[in-house]
């Protein structure tokens, strides 16, 4: 951003999402933490979202607003290095508990008898801790090979914040191998569990076709077009980012994008389940009470 009036009005409209966006995941993280009725594995794995929500967006916009506030657009290469880490491991750890909120979602319609036998305490607290640990060494990993390129020509990023793929374009190296090594690491991250929460959904498609009961068959659509709705925003966003052939030319659309799942995307979530979830309301509603 620079200081003209439409800038100022950009930099206003993004800073009202983040704060936005923390009061949004902090009361969904509140409320399931308060209220009984929201102590199922289906709500704690939505409190963990919440959380990686909150963590992503507080990665971005602070230091973002503070080059703005300050006149300056620098930052140190550690700053650069912890911007990377920390986003690769949100985003990571996001795609396995998205593939893991489907699974609750078809084993709640599906087998709901057999539900609190397959979505116990223990697996759901094994399936966070894996899922934290999985996007932990693929940040890990990532950032490390990303910053162990020699920098030696232009050190300016044309981004608003340090991205894997856009300090790579700067690398006075061959990058070839990591760019390789990039793709199989998205293949892992994200088509894999996008192929799982799309074999989940088509499961509960066909269950919810076959139900007699019509409210129970409308209840569970609903609920589960709301994570449908986070699923497409989160993975179509970073696919496009990180599965794409690279271009110079590609720079603008690239931040364009990353605004929606770095900034837009953790603001809606919270917005979706809850004004689409009846139970999250009455949380809410008792809460306020």
């Amino acid at each position: 951003f620079n200081h003209t009036q439409i800038h100022l009005f950009l930099f206003a409209m993004v800073l009202m999402i983040f704060i936005t966006s923390l009061m949004g995941n902090t009361l969904m993280i509140i409320l399931i933490h308060v209220d009984p009725q929201l102590h199922m594995p289906m709500y704690f794995l939505l409190s963990q979202l919440s959380f990686m929500e909150m963590m992503l967006v507080s990665t971005i916009v602070p230091k973002m607003a503070a080059n703005y506030l300050m006149d300056t657009r620098s930052i140190s290469p550690t700053g650069c290095g912890v911007q990377i880490f920390l986003l690769l491991t949100l985003g990571g750890s996001e795609c396995f508990l998205l593939t893991a909120m489907s699974y609750d979602h078809y084993v709640a319609i599906c087998h709901p008898l057999c539900y609190p036998i397959l979505m116990n305490q223990k697996l759901c607290l094994l399936v966070t801790s894996g899922s934290w640990l999985l996007g932990g060494i693929d940040g890990l990993m990532q950032a490390g090979a990303t910053l162990s390129f020699p920098y030696c020509h232009s050190r300016e990023i044309n981004h608003f914040f340090c991205e894997a793929p856009s300090l790579v374009r700067l690398a006075c190296a061959d990058t070839t191998i990591f760019e390789f090594f990039m793709y199989v690491c998205c293949i892992l991250m994200l088509l894999i569990p996008l192929s799982l929460i799309l074999a989940s959904y088509s499961l509960i498609l066909a269950a919810v076709l076959c139900m007699r009961s019509a409210g129970t068959g409308k209840k569970a659509f609903k609920t589960c077009s709301s994570h449908l709705v986070v699923v497409g925003l989160f993975y179509g966003t970073i696919m496009f980012i990180y599965m794409r052939p690279k271009s110079n030319d590609s720079e603008d659309h690239d931040k364009v994008v990353s605004v929606f799942y770095t900034i837009f995307t953790p603001v809606l979530n919270p917005l979706i389940y809850s004004v689409r979830n009846k139970e999250v309301k009455g949380a809410l509603r008792r809460w306020l009470e």
